[in-house]
């Protein structure tokens, strides 16, 4: 019974080939739409959750605080109010795991006819564990030293490549402010921040070193800023007010004064980050889909027409015995096909639109079976949705009716 239906169906479509196809297209528009779209959108949250990863996990950023001169107010970062002791001091919180004070600065670094201009961070071994940094190759500096101030230096996959090409950079000696630095290992790569910035593009030494050697500094001991990482995300909240708690208490401040240094929550920037990328990623799918209810409009007019059409074969099926549930089945079979080939073929169309769109723009696609299933299945019952109204109207005619239709 079903083969010489789908046989008919196949049949009264391939006699108007190309409304059929016009038909079909819109639902090859939409899934290929849906399915480029959600690549697309989850390549971005991709990006932003590697981003995020590659920063570390339940961070803190403090930064010393601003300033005053002539009547002009600088911003943070402009006083030198953080100490090596305010790492020590912070870093004895049971709330957190690791502490890393900071002094950064940049530098012209020199090796052999080779030269390149890049960020060096004076640091502790901490750092590494705060930013859930590994060694490449080599091995990373010790406290013994930041407490002598070695002129040791960890760099950067970008450092790495610009001065040394394929040459092994440990062991080597670079020049930093033509100051010589042992090369004692290379760190991992860790790609690009959320600001965009390459995070390979430095070089790590003890903070000593930056202080005594390489940048100086106007107060002994100060740094930049210290990079915190919490025991837990549950711990952050916590961590944060005995941060403050404890550098307002070493600052001598009295209540009511403000903060002489600010206490930024990395990690939450970063979910609001993440939870931008996702909401654009629905937006995206959103919007591809309605290109779907388009296509399943497309299917319930054309199938509105072909029953106008055939109303006298109605008639004629009906007078010799067809039942209403046979021709309800015929036409319904026939918005099936419509919908489940154009399926397909968009299947095959975004998958492949979102693979060209990688290779020659180079932006990051993410197409999971989740979302091809998924743009396949709510396409096809769309289709069978729209294409239910027409066929059941088909499917109620009356035999002598359709028989005197002109």
């Amino acid at each position: 019974m079903m083969g010489p239906m789908l046989a008919e169906a196949w049949h009264g479509m391939s006699a108007n080939r190309l409304r059929t196809f016009l038909t079909m297209l819109g639902m090859v528009i939409g899934v290929g739409a849906v399915i480029l779209m959600l690549a697309i959108g989850r390549g971005a949250q991709f990006q932003v959750d590697q981003s995020i990863a590659s920063m570390g996990s339940n961070l803190f950023i403090i930064l010393s605080g601003s300033s005053t001169a002539g009547g002009v107010r600088l911003g943070g970062g402009a006083a030198p109010t953080l100490t090596l002791g305010d790492a020590q001091a912070i870093a004895e919180l049971p709330s957190l795991a690791a502490v890393a004070p900071t002094v950064p600065g940049g530098a012209q670094i020199v090796y052999g006819q080779n030269n390149w201009g890049t960020q060096v961070l004076g640091t502790t071994p901490s750092y590494l564990e705060v930013r859930d940094w590994h060694i490449e190759a080599g091995y990373p500096f010790t406290d013994s030293d930041v407490r002598s101030a070695t002129r040791v230096a960890l760099i950067g996959q970008t450092v790495a490549k610009n001065l040394f090409g394929e040459e092994e950079p440990v062991g080597k000696t670079i020049r930093i402010k033509q100051s010589p630095y042992l090369v004692i290992g290379v760190l991992a790569a860790k790609g690009q921040s959320l600001d965009g910035r390459d995070q390979d593009d430095t070089i790590l030494v003890p903070v000593t070193t930056a202080q005594r050697k390489l940048f100086g500094t106007q107060f002994q001991g100060t740094v930049r800023f210290i990079m915190a990482q919490a025991t837990a995300p549950e711990a952050m909240a916590g961590a944060e007010r005995a941060i403050n708690q404890l550098l307002r208490q070493r600052h001598h401040l009295q209540e009511g004064t403000d903060s002489d240094f600010t206490v930024r929550n990395l990690t939450a920037v970063a979910n609001t980050a993440a939870e931008t990328a996702r909401i654009m990623s629905l937006m995206l799918g959103a919007i591809a889909s309605i290109s779907l209810v388009v296509g399943g409009i497309g299917i319930m007019n054309i199938m509105l027409v072909s029953v106008t059409e055939r109303t006298r074969e109605i008639g004629i099926r009906m007078a010799v015995g067809a039942r209403q549930r046979d021709i309800l089945l015929q036409f319904l079979l026939e918005a099936i096909i419509i919908s489940v080939v154009g399926c397909l073929v968009g299947v095959i169309l975004g998958v492949g639109g979102a693979v060209l769109a990688n290779k020659i723009t180079g932006t990051a696609v993410v197409i999971t079976l989740s979302s091809v299933v998924m743009a396949f299945l709510v396409a096809a019952g769309v289709g069978v949705f729209f294409g239910f109204y027409p066929a059941n109207k088909a499917a109620r005619l009356k035999p002598i009716d359709a028989l005197r239709y002109q």
